[in-house]
């Protein structure tokens, strides 16, 4: 109950929040990638079953959160010794890896051509299973990112809970509208699949202990994320235009003037 009345837990929560929306946004860009590959009749399904499973897996950790921190314990040191790793660098190392490997294929599946009707004809680029897993792993490697920073927030297991749910529970209400809008076009989700390569590599930094300042990563990603708008909006509003031009009016042509240019065809001056 003093958790309700004090200050202090509420702007724990609503800094708790803002984070793990902010790092939830990765989660939902590569699972509406993910689920674009499957039918859409599995879609929805697949993105609720994918961000549940994210919110399970946060919760469970947070559980274990002195288990969590103790993942930052160096655990292996090869050649010299320059390098030391943790286990949340290895899982860091991995993830960027997979991360990275899954943006730059479906990159390249996107400049081979093939015609999207094709795909759509398909539609089972993927399975319902595969894409779980594949949405599992990652979140492993997000979850495991977002406890690490729950915990070094704040103290409270109940404040960290709250947030995770609540968090996750407004990307499941905004997810299917951000999944539409990114396979809707092509620019803008070529885009988040560069993020992606982006967030990616962050993480591989990461695990070699090379530490890149959040705002670095997300301004960047603002920024062309307002540009990218712009453009948007720019070619809405070009079609918008064409589509209220009148077509030209019809010349009717009278019999006077059929008879005399017929008569000035025979009789040339």
């Amino acid at each position: 109950m003093d958790l309700l009345t004090s200050p202090d837990a509420w702007l724990a929560f609503a800094t708790l929040f803002a984070l793990e929306l902010v790092l939830g946004i990765d989660n939902v860009v590569f699972i509406s990638i993910l689920v674009g590959r499957l039918p859409e009749s599995q879609r929805q399904r697949a993105r609720i079953v994918g961000l549940s499973l994210a919110m399970v897996m946060r919760i469970i950790l947070l559980f274990f959160a002195s288990w969590i921190v103790g993942l930052t314990d160096p655990i292996w040191s090869p050649g010299d010794g320059r390098f030391e790793f943790s286990g949340r660098d290895l899982i860091l190392i991995a993830g960027g890896l997979f991360l990275v490997y899954k943006a730059v294929s479906e990159i390249h599946h996107k400049l081979e051509g093939e015609f999207e009707d094709e795909e759509a004809t398909a539609g089972v680029t993927s399975t319902f299973g595969r894409v779980i897993i594949q949405i599992l792993l990652i979140d492993a490697v997000f979850s495991l990112d977002s406890v690490i920073t729950a915990v070094g927030m704040v103290d409270e297991l109940a404040i960290m809970i709250a947030a995770v749910i609540l968090s996750i529970g407004l990307m499941m209400i905004i997810a299917a509208r951000i999944s539409d809008f990114v396979n809707a076009h092509p620019t803008v989700k070529m885009l988040a699949l560069a993020f992606l390569v982006l967030i990616g590599t962050t993480l591989i930094a990461e695990g070699f202990d090379y530490h890149i300042s959040k705002p670095l990563i997300y301004g960047p990603i603002a920024f062309a994320i307002g540009v990218e708008s712009l453009n948007l909006i720019y070619a809405r509003n070009v079609a918008k235009r064409r589509s209220l031009r009148r077509p030209p009016p019809v010349h009717l042509i009278s019999k006077y003037e059929e008879t005399s240019q017929s008569t000035s065809d025979v009789h040339p001056s």
